[in-house]
C-alpha cells in the first residue's frame, strides 16, 4: 500500500539530487535562454525537470506530473506531482544564491505533501498533511505578529494587475515589501516565521503547490488573491501565504487594487508526452 512516507522519501531524494545539480552548475556568466514570457531558462532547469519526469514515471507510471519545463499527463490519475525544478531561475542564472527546488503531491486535487529545498544553505522544508511542517527535521511555525508593521517582511512577486502593491503596502503599513524572485524561497521563510507573508500574482501552479501545505502545516493560511480556496493541479489565481492573523488585511489591500481592474492571465501550457 502506498503511503505518504514513501512518497516523501522519493521527494526528498529528488530534492537532494536536484540540489547537487544546482550547486555544480551555479556560477557567474551562466548561459541562459529567454522564454516567450521573458523569463530565463537554463540547462539546469531542463536537466532537473527531466530527472523528475524520469524518476516519477519509473516509480509511479500511473501518476501525472506537472512541471514548469515539461509535463507527463496521465488521464484520470488519482495522484498529480507538481514541481518547479528551479524556482528562482532569475537569481540562479545571474549568480546570486536565492533559489529552490520545490515539489508537491496532490491526491484527487488536494495537496497531501510538499517540499521546498534551498541547496546553498541546505534548508529542506517539508510537510505531510496533518503532521506539521519541518525544516531539517525541526518543527517550524509561522510568525505570531498580530498586525503588519514597520518590522514586518512581506515578499511581493507581482506585475500587471498588482504593480502598485509594493508601494501601497509600504505607504499603508510601513513594512518591508521585498522582491527576491523566488516565491518558494519566500514561502519557506513564511513557514519559518521570518517573513510575515508573501503575495504572488501569477497563474503557475508549481509556484504555489508546495507553499500551500508547508505554510498551512506551520500554522499559516494560503488562499488565492481573493481569499478563496483553489486547486494546485491547474492554473491558479495567484496566492497569498501568511501567518493567518494578517490574512484578512492582506486580502482587503489586494482586493482594493483588483476591484476595478480586468484580470490579465499569464498562461502555462500542458505538454502531453
Amino acid at each position: 500500500m502506498r503511503t505518504e512516507n514513501e512518497f516523501q522519501k522519493l521527494a526528498i531524494g529528488l530534492a537532494l539530487k536536484s540540489g547537487e545539480i544546482m550547486r555544480q552548475s551555479f556560477r557567474l556568466g551562466m548561459k541562459k535562454k529567454w522564454k516567450k514570457d521573458v523569463t530565463p531558462i537554463t540547462a539546469t532547469d531542463e536537466k532537473i525537470n527531466q530527472l523528475v519526469l524520469n524518476v516519477i514515471q519509473k516509480k509511479y507510471p500511473d501518476h501525472s506530473i506537472i512541471a514548469e519545463e515539461g509535463n507527463k499527463i496521465v488521464k484520470n490519475s488519482e495522484y498529480v506531482w507538481v514541481c518547479d525544478p528551479v524556482d528562482g531561475t532569475i537569481p540562479f542564472s545571474h549568480g546570486y544564491p536565492l533559489f529552490t527546488f520545490s515539489i508537491a503531491l496532490l491526491r484527487n486535487g488536494k495537496v497531501i505533501l510538499g517540499l521546498i529545498y534551498d541547496p546553498i544553505n541546505n534548508r529542506l522544508a517539508r510537510a505531510i498533511s496533518g503532521r506539521g511542517s519541518f525544516l531539517n527535521n525541526k518543527r517550524i511555525s509561522v510568525s505570531s505578529e498580530a498586525k503588519i508593521s514597520k518590522v514586518s517582511l512581506i515578499e511581493v512577486n507581482c506585475d500587471c494587475k498588482l504593480s502598485s502593491l509594493r508601494d501601497i503596502l509600504i505607504k499603508k503599513t510601513g513594512c518591508y515589501a521585498s522582491v527576491i524572485y523566488s516565491i518558494s524561497y519566500a514561502s519557506l521563510l513564511v513557514a519559518c516565521g521570518e517573513f510575515l507573508a508573501d503575495i504572488f500574482e501569477y497563474r503557475s501552479p508549481w509556484d504555489g503547490a508546495a507553499t500551500k501545505i508547508i505554510v498551512e502545516e506551520a500554522g499559516g493560511k494560503v488562499t488565492d488573491l481573493f481569499g478563496k480556496e483553489q486547486r494546485y493541479d491547474q492554473e491558479i489565481n495567484g496566492f497569498i501565504a501568511s501567518n493567518g492573523i494578517v490574512h484578512k488585511e492582506l486580502i482587503e489591500i489586494v482586493g482594493s487594487i483588483l476591484k476595478n481592474k480586468t484580470s490579465q492571465k499569464r498562461s502555462w501550457k500542458t505538454k502531453q508526452e
